[in-house]
């Protein structure tokens, strides 16, 4: 078994245990609870205007919500990718990775800045009726997730270039993962929502 400079042991094959730390987890359960409950006032909202559901979602910019899907998707694997690497003792493999998923991440934010400018210029605002007032609030709600998931990647790179992280000790690389993932699958819900099915 190779020891890493750090002199601590590789760990264990992951299966089994719970990646991250307990509070990354409590965090992530209150973001599903959140969502669980705006995906409720969803329900609600399009079961008494249909029509304004129907209507509104053929407005919206599928080309915007399709490149957010994309850049969300693309930066969890590449995050899954940092983890992967510094769990087979690869730390600058895994560094670059990381750097990259984060390069990615912030192409939310600028998208959805583009997708609401767009939505402005077309008279697409919170007053332009239900739908987009619900539209608006889910994905505002989630921009702000994501910009802390977005922080924290700043947090775990800053430690990670310390040298904080090896293959025997990286918990926060993979509660970041954990917290980016839970984030990336509540778009993925949101999208066919406001986008496809509606």
């Amino acid at each position: 078994m190779t020891i890493p400079a750090s002199g601590r042991e590789p760990a264990a094959d992951s299966g089994g245990r719970i990646p991250g730390n307990k509070g990354i987890w409590v965090g992530i359960c209150c973001e599903f609870v959140e969502f669980l409950v705006l995906f409720a006032v969803y329900f609600v909202a399009r079961a008494h205007f249909p029509d304004a559901f129907s209507a509104g979602a053929e407005k919206l910019s599928r080309l915007a919500g399709t490149c957010i899907t994309l850049l969300m998707v693309s930066s969890s694997f590449l995050i899954a990718c940092s983890v992967a690497s510094m769990r087979a003792g690869k730390r600058r493999q895994s560094l670059w990775w990381l750097i990259a998923g984060l390069v990615v991440a912030l192409g939310y934010p600028v998208a959805k800045f583009l997708e609401i400018r767009w939505n402005l210029a077309n008279g697409i605002d919170g007053e332009a009726g239900i739908f987009f007032t619900v539209y608006y609030y889910l994905t505002f709600n989630h921009l702000v997730h994501a910009m802390w998931g977005i922080l924290g990647m700043l947090w775990v790179l800053a430690r990670h270039l310390a040298g904080a992280y090896d293959a025997g000790d990286h918990a926060g690389l993979e509660a970041l993962a954990s917290y980016w993932h839970a984030t990336d699958i509540i778009w993925l819900i949101i999208f066919p929502f406001f986008y496809v099915l509606a």
